[in-house]
């Protein structure tokens, strides 16, 4: 069985199996769990992955990593899927030009591309845990607080689920639908929290809490275990490899691609967990080229992945039109840093980031790094521009995806005509509608209601989910915004 490797471990010693890295992401000197071991995908198999569903795909990947998954809880966490769009294919994949195809990943309840893994992550967490208390912590950039909440709800785990939840989102970094639907959810186990700060003070504070001696022997006197939700946790980001490997076969399966032709893959990048399920794709043999991190104006990654060198050093976080990535912290590099250079490399880096707020990678360190990724990064001007041309041309997207396609335009002008692209559209138009309202034409300042209207106006064939729907009519339940030093108090006193 595959155990779960610590990045900035110090051996196989400190080696946990899936479940148990998943009940409890903390690692030793503030490290992450990862892979130990990872597949090899022969070109068989790979044609073996052809024919099957997206399903049946999930458990084939699954029962090759062996992460000592039983059949029966697998099916019982993918049955999360029948309640996306097509309870048959989770995802869907769009093609926008002859070589760029959209791999639509928001056809899940809160129409967010977090779906794809939070969904069934609740169940298995659920499972995992059974007869103990747990306590779930979230912090997020607008898109992983619903996708949490909407999973761990006592209405989809039953009245006798013994876990809680507490997110944390920034007051003022959301989009009012992100926002709406974090603080409408009324299931008595989910305690939503804004914070005064960013996404950044938002994970930092998680971090902080999952190692906070003190909070722990509280939870533990009353008999609560603590985990987390967010990409920290590699429950996470195994069900973000799956979409990656599904997308090549699909293409291939249809006459699009050759059989081992490379595909290059965009993915909107804040926190690098969905590019890393890519990366760990290619690592397995999936014949993937380019893996290109598109930012918005918050280019951190961008200029790690060209320089090699990651300088938060006097560095302000800017709110832009794709909020979901106005991060400055990225947790998953650090995935990557292990991958390609070890534990002591990663510990080192990590601790300079921390320390010093900089750290540098030598010549063939960035060598490598550049094995694998590219980079790109958009302002909000482009970003709306590049919404109403791709409007225009009959394709509908948010202001995230938007910023994948300044990648494509970009990258393809580099390569082959007969290179194909796969850019990962990571939310639905509808939770960023003031944005595309005001690309789209919009005379006058719009409310996230009066901008869907107008949007719906222009496009009859756009269709408006419930969940989203309803959100303007739901009454308030959570109005509660502490500074980040009341975050532990107050989830204490909700607990007593």
């Amino acid at each position: 069985m595959t155990q779960m490797t610590q990045t900035r471990g110090e051996g196989d010693k400190d080696n946990v199996s899936f479940a148990g890295a998943m009940l409890n992401p903390s690692a030793s000197f503030g490290g992450l769990y990862t892979l130990s071991r990872l597949p090899h995908f022969t070109p068989h198999i790979l044609q073996e992955f052809e024919n099957l569903s997206y399903v049946e795909l999930c458990k084939r990947v699954f029962e090759l990593l062996d992460l000592g998954i039983e059949n029966e809880l697998l099916d019982f966490a993918l049955q999360t899927y029948a309640g996306f769009d097509d309870p048959h294919t989770p995802v869907n994949l769009a093609q926008y030009n002859e070589n760029l195809f959209v791999l639509e990943l928001y056809h899940g309840p809160t129409r967010a591309f977090k779906d794809m893994a939070l969904q069934p992550f609740g169940r298995m967490i659920q499972s995992f845990g059974k007869g103990k208390k747990y306590l779930i912590l979230v912090a997020t950039s607008g898109d992983t607080g619903p996708a949490t909440l909407e999973s761990f709800a006592k209405e989809h785990l039953g009245e006798d689920c013994s876990i809680n939840v507490v997110c944390l989102y920034p007051k003022d970094g959301t989009s009012d639908v992100q926002r709406l639907q974090m603080v409408t959810t009324d299931s008595a186990n989910l305690k939503v929290l804004g914070i005064e700060g960013n996404f950044d003070d938002a994970q930092h504070t998680l971090k902080t809490l999952l190692q906070d001696t003190e909070f722990i022997e509280f939870l533990h006197s009353k008999g609560i275990a603590l985990s987390a939700a967010n990409s920290v946790n590699i429950g996470r980001v195994v069900f973000q490899i799956i979409y990656h490997i599904w997308a090549y076969c699909r293409l291939c399966k249809d006459g699009v691609l050759e059989r081992m032709q490379p595909l290059n893959i965009i993915v909107p990048s804040g926190n690098f967990g969905n590019i890393l399920g890519a990366f760990y794709a290619k690592k397995m043999g999936v014949p993937l080229g380019k893996l290109i991190s598109a930012s918005n104006a918050n280019n951190i990654l961008y200029d790690f992945i060209t320089t090699g060198v990651y300088d938060i050093r006097d560095r302000e976080l800017l709110k832009t039109s794709s909020p979901a990535m106005d991060i400055i912290k990225s947790s998953n590099v650090e995935r990557v840093l292990f991958e390609l250079f070890g534990a002591q490399r990663t510990k080192e880096c990590m601790q300079s980031l921390q320390n010093t707020g900089v750290y540098k990678l030598d010549s063939k360190e960035l060598e490598a790094l550049q094995g694998y990724f590219a980079a790109s990064f958009c302002n909000d001007t482009q970003c709306k521009d590049l919404i109403a041309e791709s409007f225009a041309n009959g394709y509908l997207l948010d202001p995230h995806t938007a910023c994948g396609i300044k990648a494509y335009k970009e990258f393809a002008a580099k390569e082959d005509d007969g290179a194909k692209f796969v850019l990962c559209s990571t939310a639905q138009w509808s939770k960023f509608a003031p944005t595309v309202a005001g690309a789209l034409g919009a005379t006058k300042n719009l409310n996230d209601k009066e901008a869907i209207e107008f949007i719906l106006s222009l496009d009859s064939t756009q269709k408006l989910t419930p969940h989203i729907a309803r959100l303007f009519d739901k009454p308030v339940v959570h109005n509660e915004v502490v500074s980040v030093d009341k975050v532990k108090c107050t989830i204490m006193q909700w607990l007593q």
